[in-house]
């Protein structure tokens, strides 16, 4: 009944103990109460492999052997058991079909655990077509198996649909148990959505199963989705525990996905807004494992919806979510869909953005006012926010409670505001670097005249091509643009410092601030960084920005956020370079490629350290040189603002083993980007109430309290008292105080910059200092 040959993958002793088995199963004798049952019981489920052929027919003393230890409670471990699925799984791809005794054990061992053990064994039958024959075979017993008792109540009803694998599930069965029993075939129905975009027959389904109830259940389920962040989760098995950074599973993957298609046919106004929040939710931040979108399907299945519910007041979102979201598989993605919808148009994709950004029901100034009771409700685009005013004329702080519910419309339209202005303040300043251009017909009117992108657009200096940069200037027959009013065919772009003298941007920079003209990101005030004589050596590489050690976390974001795409880098994968890695930008047909690796970070957050920066152009080495001054200078600059954003030189204490450059770069030589602050601070202190206490050296902001005199470096906002250079650590307020009055003339990355001047304000004013955690350090 047995070859030879057979156990002859075994060690010896394993080889002598299967033998004495198979004697006794030749003689048909029962092996005794002194076996090891686990070990016999991996060799009756080993018993029945037949060969690579498969086949059907058992020797009926193996199948009494295999009956005789699935009646027994044998202690597997889970480890065991999982074997045990795992080959009968897998025998079943070779050609088995005895379904019923393949499973025998291990339906019996899965039994022993508790039921998201159950699932995590049962995974190996009920995933997989090979498997389809079995499923339906066996499918009562794994019914029966993984149906939580009625005693455990609505969550565990919740948890046999979807399992417990992470917090969102489990949110889902102990806050939402009632709830979803109430819609539960809705509910199985959503856990049915394993594909990447529905059928129609899936929508109808939903359609006919969709109450005003779940409806609202659906709302509210995404809103949690939104908040969402994921967390540690603790696995426990054979008295062992795993740790790991969760943020959703693949049950779970599959039921918000259901929810998500269900919002196609839900006919509401909160439907775009709130999956595009969950499209940046999940699109952004870290999953645990170094990668920077934290559900790439959820992510797709959101855009997806957005994409199928089509028309122009999905457009804004979509681009929205296509200048935030990194992902390769996400943004290829957006751009079909984008692309779609243009092509429909007889339009390009960047055409077809600037001519559908929606208004909002916005006035020329900016406003949209309704009634509601005796109040009016101002949607205000300036500040975007909404404003009451009583009866009376008095402004107030909000509505009495009976009349906020009839808020709803107007925040669902404030969301959409805030995320319309993000994408075209996203959108011009890459025009600025792609140096795009129109006709003046329509910059007037996808742009300055336009509710939304005019409070912008008129804060820009514009420039014919081939003719002087100005402020558009608003007169009885139109826009004009340094004197005179361009002809509607003129061709017009974005003015960029990099194409003007240094005489011309130190006017522009005294006129913006002259003016209080502040613009929407820095254009006048853009830092430049041209090629330097150690860049023309190297040729096709720069040092520049090696050597720092970043927050990878921090630093990939920031950098996503601007085009830089790479594969993630991470300890866990050290011996095949896992801890290697760049990231790439491409730009006007030029690439930069800049290299990193991960350091120790002694219980701090991942940290990497920056390398080289090389250049390349279809797909070979590129020297510096060739570079447009443009494209070199804005390739360099956002280098600049991710190592300005995410340097631990920034930090408020130094990382443990990275003293030394905490030391030199927290209050070193200034970058390009502190350059600038440094330059507009030197045209804002005269005009401050703190200037006779303030003084500008090369790297520093003096302050001159009662109690000392500081030392506020401009790159890092780190400080040291004199006179012996002590540092001092002090985190910065949430709000701005009174740096909050100081005029800015641009919204400054990271604000920085309004750092620098709250700490400025509080240091001159140090006697008035009641914050026990700076007065102890001031002594």
């Amino acid at each position: 009944m047995t070859s030879a040959s057979q156990w002859d993958h075994l060690g010896p002793a394993m080889k002598a103990v299967y033998q004495r088995f198979d004697e006794l199963t030749d003689q048909g004798l029962d092996p005794g109460s002194d076996v090891d049952w686990r070990v016999y019981g991996t060799y009756a489920q080993m018993k029945l492999w037949l060969g690579p052929a498969g086949g059907h027919d058992y020797d009926e003393r193996v199948l009494r052997v295999v009956r005789s230890v699935a009646g027994r409670d044998i202690d597997f471990t889970y480890r065991e058991a999982h074997h045990l699925m795992e080959r009968a799984g897998y025998w079943v791809r070779q050609g088995h079909t005895r379904y019923e005794e393949l499973f025998r054990i291990p339906l019996a061992a899965a039994r022993r655990f508790g039921y998201q053990q159950r699932r995590d064994l049962l995974r190996w039958l009920t995933s997989g077509r090979e498997l389809k024959d079995a499923r339906a075979l066996l499918a009562e017993q794994v019914r029966e198996l993984l149906t939580e008792p009625a005693e455990n109540g609505p969550a565990g009803a919740v948890r046999t649909e979807i399992g417990d694998t992470d917090h969102f599930a489990r949110m889902l069965a102990e806050e939402y148990g009632p709830r979803l029993v109430e819609v539960l075939p809705l509910f199985r129905h959503w856990n049915t959505a394993r594909s990447t975009r529905p059928s129609d027959r899936w929508l109808r389904n939903a359609a006919r199963m969709l109450t005003p109830g779940a409806a609202a259940l659906v709302r509210e389920l995404l809103t949690r989705l939104v908040a969402y962040r994921g967390g540690e989760w603790v696995v426990r098995y054979d008295g062992k525990e795993w740790r790991d950074q969760v943020f959703l599973k693949e049950d779970t993957i599959v039921v918000v996905r259901g929810i998500l298609w269900t919002c196609q046919v839900i006919d509401e106004r909160w439907v775009t807004s709130l999956v595009t929040e969950v499209a940046m939710t999940c699109g952004t931040g870290s999953n645990g494992m170094g990668s920077t979108c934290r559900c790439e399907p959820v992510t797709n299945a959101a855009v997806g919806v957005l994409a199928r519910r089509g028309g122009l007041d999905v457009i804004v979102p979509l681009s929205r979510i296509q200048a935030k979201v990194r992902a390769r598989s996400v943004q290829r993605n957006l751009s079909l869909a984008l692309d779609a919808v243009a092509a429909e148009n007889g339009l390009t994709r960047e055409q077809l953005l600037d001519r559908t950004v929606p208004t909002f029901g916005l006035d020329a100034e900016g406003v949209r006012e309704e009634k509601i009771g005796g109040y009016r409700v101002r949607l205000c685009a300036g500040v975007p926010a909404l404003r009451y005013v009583n009866a009376g004329g008095k402004t107030v702080k909000s509505l009495p409670k009976e009349l906020r519910g009839e808020l709803s419309d107007l925040r669902a339209v404030l969301k959409e505001l805030k995320l319309a202005q993000a994408a075209v303040r996203s959108r011009l300043e890459q025009a600025i670097v792609q140096e795009r251009t129109w006709h003046w017909r329509e910059v007037t009117e996808y742009f300055l005249d336009h509710a939304v992108t005019g409070p912008y657009a008129r804060a820009l200096v514009w420039q014919l091509a081939g003719g002087p940069a100005a402020l558009p200037v608003k007169t009885a027959d139109g826009w004009e643009l340094a004197g005179h009013r361009p002809a509607p065919d003129a061709v017009a772009g974005l003015w960029h410092p990099i194409h003007a003298s240094a005489d011309e941007v130190a006017a522009w920079r005294d006129h913006l601030l002259e003016r209080g003209v502040r613009q929407p990101f820095k254009q006048v005030f853009r830092e430049l960084y041209l090629l330097t004589p150690a860049e023309e050596r190297t040729g096709t590489f720069s040092n520049r920005f090696a050597g720092h050690v970043l927050h990878y976390g921090q630093a990939r974001t920031l950098l996503g956020q601007r085009g830089w795409t790479g594969r993630s880098i991470g300890n866990w994968d050290h011996d095949n370079g896992g801890d290697q890695g760049e990231v790439v930008r491409d730009l006007a047909g030029w690439q930069a490629r800049w290299a990193m690796h991960i350091v120790p970070a002694h219980g701090a957050t991942m940290l990497c350290a920056t390398e080289s920066i090389t250049f390349h152009r279809d797909g070979q080495p590129a020297s510096m040189a060739d570079l447009p001054p443009l494209v070199l200078s804005e390739l360099l600059r956002e280098a600049d603002l991710a190592v300005g954003v995410a340097s631990v030189a920034r930090d408020d204490q130094a990382v443990i083993g990275h003293e030394r450059y905490w030391h030199s770069h927290g209050f070193g030589e200034l970058t390009e980007t502190a350059k600038t602050r440094r330059e507009v601070l030197a045209r804002l202190l005269p005009k401050l109430k703190i200037a006779s206490r303030v003084e500008l050296t090369d790297r520093f902001l003096l302050v001159r309290g009662d109690l000392k005199t500081y030392k506020i470096h401009l790159g890092s906002t780190n400080v040291l008292m004199e006179p012996n250079d002590a540092y001092l650590c002090i985190v910065p307020a949430s709000g701005r105080g009174a740096a909050g009055s100081v005029f800015l003339p641009f919204e400054d990355d990271g604000g920085t910059l309004s750092v620098i001047l709250s700490k400025a304000f509080l240091l001159a004013n140090d006697t008035a200092i009641t914050d026990p955690t700076i007065t102890r350090q001031l002594g």
